[in-house]
């Protein structure tokens, strides 16, 4: 069981890239405790069901644009519009975009969005990269009692 530090959720509906998600969690990033969804419908049933069990959100949301029956740009405008995961960080990647993608993913709430990783040292670096980048300044801010932009 993974006890990691960093509660990150993969919404993800690709077999292979689960697996290789969570292989890239166990081998080299033991600080992740990785939750996978299979799709933009269940990722809403986890959302609710968490809530009803008052489970702790992720702190981190990587999510691929395409899945099937709702698709990742529907998911991340519930997302955003949800209090519970209003304000986590939510990271779109997909192997084949197009730059309307892009854009409208960004103007839906994505935080960032990156070309999906495709084997294990491409995952295990995805993590490592997203974690420096959206979480480190976020524990900085909170042992210092101010927030990730430098305000109190």
């Amino acid at each position: 069981m993974n006890t990691g530090r960093y509660s990150v959720l993969l919404v993800e509906d690709d077999l292979r890239a689960t697996d290789l998600a969570h292989r890239a969690a166990e081998e080299s990033c033991p600080e992740v405790n990785l939750t996978v969804v299979g799709g933009g419908d269940a990722v809403l049933d986890w959302l609710n069901g968490s809530i009803a069990k008052k489970e702790q959100m992720p702190h981190i949301i990587l999510m691929d644009l395409k899945l099937p029956k709702l698709d990742g740009l529907a998911v991340l405008r519930k997302l955003r519009m949800h209090a519970a995961t209003r304000d986590i960080p939510i990271v779109v990647f997909s192997a084949e975009h197009t730059q309307a993608d892009i854009l409208m993913s960004y103007q839906v709430g994505a935080n960032s969005f990156v070309a999906k990783p495709v084997d294990l040292e491409q995952f295990s670096g995805f993590f490592r990269e997203q974690l420096a980048y959206w979480m480190q300044p976020r524990e900085r801010a909170f042992a210092t009692g101010k927030s990730a932009t430098g305000r109190s």
